[in-house]
């Protein structure tokens, strides 16, 4: 097998972490370009000596002096800013990790697009903000995206092409997050600690709340739409709370294709590298003599609302996700700060959609400057809802 380029957009985040892990083991098979990071650059300047990477860069400008100094003596070469980051992007490589978090990775998740290589996609917000104009410059370019959300490829691994008419319904499953059982009253004081405290996943924390809250379950409804091309009334979304199911697609015919494992992101980032084949990973094989019983049921929209405001947006169109994506990121980041509880994130999501003139977005200067806008008004009701 030949020597695969690798770049991983967002190394020092979760994802990023567990796909260095795999690609460490195998330093004979892939050759790494690139390496972006934000402000954790001991970390990026540690994973760029371990995969002898060609280019580091931190997103962080006021980190640039630091990575250099980290990097003094090898032949990693150092760049720091926004444009740094989508100019990595932009350089060739046959595979690239997308995982910056949140809309940040918007632009550099399309320079990866337009060179038509392959595309492995753990950044939802990007479909999320921009599913149209995304998906129609993968067709444009031709290029192969394969989604890295465990519940994404669990369905991209069972949707049969050739039977896509026969679907009957998707299956999204969730593990309910730490509050699955938990009423209205003690999630009004819940506090960061607590939203953090994912059961089953190790993963950041504004990724953390939003499971919590199930947002995140809202924004991979819409992923899975622009993904998959089915409306939202095929999606099913269920509580799974032991997260071995990973996610199902049903058939008319009345077969449900399931797929099952572990819950370790490093067996959807496996599947990605190696698409079409299969490697071997370092996760724990599922044991079913171990598993005491699978459970599901239908969420609660009363207690976790996001469901019903990522299906009300997804009507709406693509401005109105991109609106609520960058809400909510801020209304996370303040809930994280302590400057708002937890119930107000959703709350302020809402409030920030409803207030907003929803355009048709058509490009993706259209969707930046929408983000923009967003984060400021939510900026601007969070600091209004403070003073008062």
């Amino acid at each position: 097998m030949a020597e695969k380029s690798i770049t991983i957009l967002g190394s020092t985040g979760s994802i990023g972490k567990n796909t260095v892990d795999i690609i460490r083991r195998y330093p004979e098979k892939y050759r790494v370009k690139a390496l972006t990071g934000n402000r954790n650059v001991g970390l990026l300047a540690e994973q760029a000596v371990l995969l002898r990477a060609e280019l580091a860069v931190t997103a962080d400008k006021e980190k640039y002096s630091e990575l250099k100094e980290l990097l003094a003596g090898t032949s990693v070469r150092v760049e720091a800013g926004d444009n740094a980051v989508a100019a990595a992007a932009a350089e060739e490589a046959d595979w690239t990790m997308s995982s910056i978090v949140g809309a940040a990775g918007l632009v550099p998740t399309m320079e990866v697009i337009k060179r038509g290589r392959t595309l492995a996609l753990a950044n939802k917000e990007t479909l999320v903000c921009a599913g149209e104009i995304v998906m129609a410059a993968v067709r444009e370019h031709k290029t192969t995206l394969v989604p890295v959300d465990s519940e994404h490829s669990a369905i991209f691994q069972t949707l049969e092409e050739q039977h896509r008419g026969s679907v009957d319904r998707i299956l999204l499953t969730a593990s309910g997050g730490p509050f699955r059982e938990k009423d209205l009253a003690f999630m009004e004081k819940a506090t960061p600690e607590q939203a953090v405290a994912h059961p089953n996943w190790s993963m950041g924390a504004k990724i953390s709340v939003d499971s919590a809250t199930m947002m995140n379950k809202g924004l991979e409804i819409i992923e899975a739409c622009h993904l998959f091309g089915f409306p939202a009334n095929k999606i099913e979304v269920l509580v799974h709370p032991q997260s071995i199911v990973h996610s199902a697609v049903g058939y008319q015919d009345g077969s449900v294709l399931a797929h099952m494992g572990m819950p370790d992101m490093r067996t959807p980032i496996a599947y990605a590298l190696a698409w079409p084949e299969r490697m071997k990973s370092p996760t724990v094989r599922l044991d079913f003599t171990k598993i005491a019983a699978l459970t599901f049921s239908h969420p609660d929209e009363k207690r976790f609302p996001a469901l019903r405001l990522a299906k009300a947006c997804l009507a709406q169109g693509q401005t109105a996700t991109a609106v609520m994506n960058a809400a909510n990121e801020v209304a996370v980041g303040a809930f994280l700060n302590r400057q708002i509880g937890f119930l107000d994130i959703v709350r302020t999501v809402e409030k920030v959609v409803g207030s907003f003139d929803l355009r048709p977005t058509a490009s993706m200067e259209d969707v930046i400057a929408v983000d923009f806008q967003a984060r400021e008004t939510t900026r601007r009701y969070i600091a209004e809802r403070i003073k008062h």
